[in-house]
């Protein structure tokens, strides 16, 4: 049976936090910027950076980098924090995974990362077209490392399956939020379907990555629970980042987390077991990806930090 959405209705009287000057980004400039907005718009490609509207497209796309979307840029379900449309999708494009393929492949990328929408009207969610993109990319493009960012594909283990199976360098699917806030924001998905996506895509050999947004109205001793949580499924890489809303129909921010706070959370990430942990407040799951496929590099990073504080 499908999921319907559960609208629930935006709370007028809420007042808008002013944004501090810590998350200030730079415009989207550059012959590198000029050169990726023109493979997407030639390819007719679908980028997570404008649907999600992400604050790091600038710098991202000014590298040389993008995250693509696949299956189309409108998704079945409809989370209170998301820019990306709601709606019902057009019908999949079985030649979209060679156009990501062939972009990736002009744009000479080392490392890629590819997400999607959610597509709960398709009997496999979806999953049939992730191993195509995947399996295009990696033949076309052998040199490259790929991260793909999954749905939950409402918990289908087949379906997860075939994504294993492809056997792209990271798979990351996201939390977003602690158990209390996840009905309210993320609407159709459940913590626990999520812990369990990440715990199978683990049990399958695969190196696991979760995101979470905060400044959203959880506390922070929820947040410490929740990465327990993720440790607990196995999960190797955590981000953490500031919740941005995209429109005033979306859920307000509660509070804009200061980046002491951030780098507090990275420490007790890494004292949990995280082997790489990315905290800050402009920090997206996507952000700085090509450093998340090396084990022990990010923990190693930070131990190393640690001795050099010691030794003051």
């Amino acid at each position: 049976m499908q999921e319907l959405p559960v609208v629930s209705k935006i709370d007028p009287t809420q007042s808008k936090i002013q944004k501090p000057n810590w998350l200030r980004v730079k415009l989207p400039i550059g012959e590198d910027y000029k050169h990726v907005r023109g493979l997407v718009d030639k390819h007719k490609l679908h980028t997570i950076c404008e649907s999600g509207s992400c604050p790091n497209m600038g710098e991202c796309w000014g590298e040389g980098t993008a995250t693509f979307m696949i299956l189309g840029n409108i998704c079945t379900r409809s989370c209170r924090f998301c820019a990306v449309a709601t709606g019902r999708p057009e019908a999949v494009d079985w030649d979209e995974p060679q156009r990501v393929a062939e972009a990736i492949h002009l744009m000479k990328v080392k490392h890629a990362v590819i997400t999607s929408v959610d597509r709960d009207e398709l009997e496999d969610g979806g999953a049939q077209i992730w191993y195509n993109t995947i399996i295009a990319v990696k033949t076309l493009n052998p040199g490259t490392t790929l991260e793909t960012l999954i749905g939950d594909f409402k918990g289908n283990q087949p379906d997860i399956q075939k994504v294993i199976d492809a056997a792209p360098e990271v798979v990351s699917h996201n939390m977003e939020t602690v158990e209390r806030m996840t009905r309210k924001v993320r609407v159709q998905a459940k913590y626990l379907r999520s812990l369990s996506v990440l715990e199978t895509l683990k049990k399958g050999g695969m190196r696991t990555k979760t995101g979470m947004m905060l400044g959203i109205g959880e506390e922070k001793q929820e947040v410490i629970e929740t990465m327990k949580h993720l440790v607990d499924v196995g999960c190797d890489v955590l981000t953490l980042g500031q919740y941005l809303q995209p429109t005033k129909k979306h859920l307000a921010v509660q509070r804009f987390v200061h980046p002491d706070e951030f780098a507090e959370l990275r420490d007790i990430g890494y004292e949990l077991g995280f082997d790489y942990v990315e905290s800050g407040p402009l920090v997206r799951s996507s952000y700085h990806s090509e450093k998340h496929i090396v084990q022990g590099w990010g923990r190693n990073k930070w131990m190393e930090e640690k001795e050099q504080l010691l030794a003051v």
